[in-house]
């Protein structure tokens, strides 16, 4: 078993595996409120107020993976039980505080707050609005702020207090990113799990006239596991999965169709900017947040529906499962206009959760190879590649007449400032590449580990690729009945 990063992450592999494992067994829905007690045995809670609390929480986590998501909830809930551990009162005066004579803290309160008592600085809870300004005015620094994990995680702003000191997402902002799951200290924010009809798809294919179930596996493994990618590869067929196809597979055709779109759109019709659109997270923080500015995102659909449409075009009856670090993806398969391509979404940490449970070790594994896509489309893992990709289509066709001038944003921070720049007509570049997650892909919410990633590794994954160029790695694909437009 690997190390986990926290109690958090541990928690969540145990249930995903026992759900799995009765999944596969064929008794999960009998079994499943034995599983509270067979996760966390004993009478000694691990960091709750008592072990009652804590297995009643696993409950929770259960059915939300267990339960399938309706069209009307969301992939990112929050469990309200979990979440009672964090402060309420962001704000506090420290004993640094001197007293100061100037009492700049009391004269930018707009709310009158702040008041001092034995001549120290004293916050009312009750009429404080959380703005800050107290803070910065300190000359001491004397004034801490303890902003909750999930709130300071979250880029879009989606992240509320509640009336009852417990968080809720407001749904017109939220992007689905997933940061505010991974930063949560106890696990009170969950992504919905597609992991059992997974598991019950996989078993039906191994019975006599079952639908083929095929993987479309992001580039961002490459920086997952200390196997080989190939041991990965194997490890997923034995499964029983059909296949594992790249979906940097489907990079390659979106860059390539992408830089046609951009030269169309920028050149021919003289358009101010367009935006990628590969990363789900970044168009629907665009569309929640900049609806005004949504008509310049690309037209293409992500590299996950493109090689799910291409994979469906020659087995029509295959389902599709992609495999990555994004919660974002749960959320984008789902929409109306592109449902019909990738069946299910499963994370890495659901994979590794997955494997474990079929008793499967990837050590062990000989390495499958896995060629099906360019040097390029394979760094869309990391920030900055799906410019780099662009790049590359309008060398290898020669366009000359018209200027690309690109810019990659690595976050929601970077991603804010351009747009803004964008919707004042002050953005000096014509091409925007938008990536959710700082470094790209490869620091997904839902990675195995969140630990510093060597963006190296990525290119190293990058230079094993047979083909170089993106026209060599689809000029044997027949693309012509696949829709590789969003509308």
């Amino acid at each position: 078993m690997r190390k986990f990063e926290s109690q958090v992450q541990l928690i969540k592999y145990k249930v995903l595996k026992e759900v799995v494992r009765k999944t596969i067994d064929g008794n999960l829905m009998e079994e499943r409120h034995k599983m509270p007690k067979e996760i966390i045995p004993g009478n000694e809670p691990i960091t709750r107020c008592c072990v009652y609390k804590e297995r009643e929480i696993i409950s929770q986590r259960i059915d939300l993976i267990v339960d399938s998501v309706k069209k009307d909830e969301a992939i990112i809930e929050i469990l309200d039980l979990a979440c009672d551990e964090c402060p309420s009162e962001r704000f506090k005066v420290t004993e640094v505080c001197r007293g100061c004579l100037a009492h700049r803290c009391i004269q930018v309160c707009p709310r009158n707050a702040i008041s001092t008592i034995n001549g120290k600085a004293y916050i009312d809870q009750d009429k404080c609005v959380q703005c800050g300004k107290c803070k910065e005015a300190c000359p001491y620094n004397a004034i801490s702020d303890v902003m909750r994990p999930c709130k300071k995680a979250c880029g879009s702003k989606a992240i509320e207090v509640k009336e009852d000191k417990k968080v809720g997402i407001n749904r017109d902002k939220c992007s689905s990113c997933g940061a505010c799951v991974y930063k949560c200290p106890f696990g009170a924010v969950i992504d919905r799990s597609e992991i059992v009809p997974i598991v019950k798809a996989l078993e039906k294919s191994k019975t006599e006239g079952g639908s083929k179930v095929y993987a479309v596996i992001a580039p961002a493994i490459s920086t997952q596991y200390n196997a080989q990618i190939g041991q990965i590869v194997s490890a997923i067929k034995k499964m029983g999965f059909q296949d594992v196809i790249e979906a940097a597979l489907g990079a390659d055709m979106v860059a390539y169709y992408e830089a046609l779109e951009f030269v169309d759109r920028v050149g021919n019709n003289e358009e101010p900017c367009m935006m990628t659109s590969c990363c789900p997270a970044f168009v629907s923080h665009v569309k929640k947040n900049y609806p005004d500015l949504a008509k310049y995102i690309s037209t293409m659909v992500s590299p996950m529906v493109a090689v799910s449409r291409f994979i469906k075009k020659s087995h029509p009856d295959a389902v599709v499962v992609f495999i990555g670090p994004c919660t974002a993806k749960k959320e984008e398969a789902r929409q109306d206009d592109i449902k019909d391509a990738t069946d299910y979404v499963m994370t890495f940490e659901e994979l590794e959760a997955m494997i474990d449970a079929y008793g499967i070790n990837v050590a062990e594994c000989e390495s499958e190879a896995m060629q099906n896509a360019s040097h390029f489309g394979r760094v869309f893992a990391r920030h900055g590649g799906v410019r780099d990709a662009v790049v590359e289509v309008i060398a290898e066709e020669n366009i000359t007449d018209v200027k690309f001038n690109p810019t990659a944003c690595n976050g929601i921070d970077e991603i804010d400032k351009a747009l803004k720049l964008l919707k004042f007509g002050k953005l000096p570049f014509n091409f925007i590449e938008g990536m959710a997650c700082k470094g790209g892909c490869i620091n997904g919410a839902a990675s195995l580990t969140h630990e510093p990633k060597d963006q190296k590794l990525v290119d190293k994954y990058a230079s094993e690729a047979i083909e170089r160029n993106i026209k060599d790695s689809l000029r044997a694909l027949d693309l012509s009945d696949i829709n590789l437009h969003r509308h």
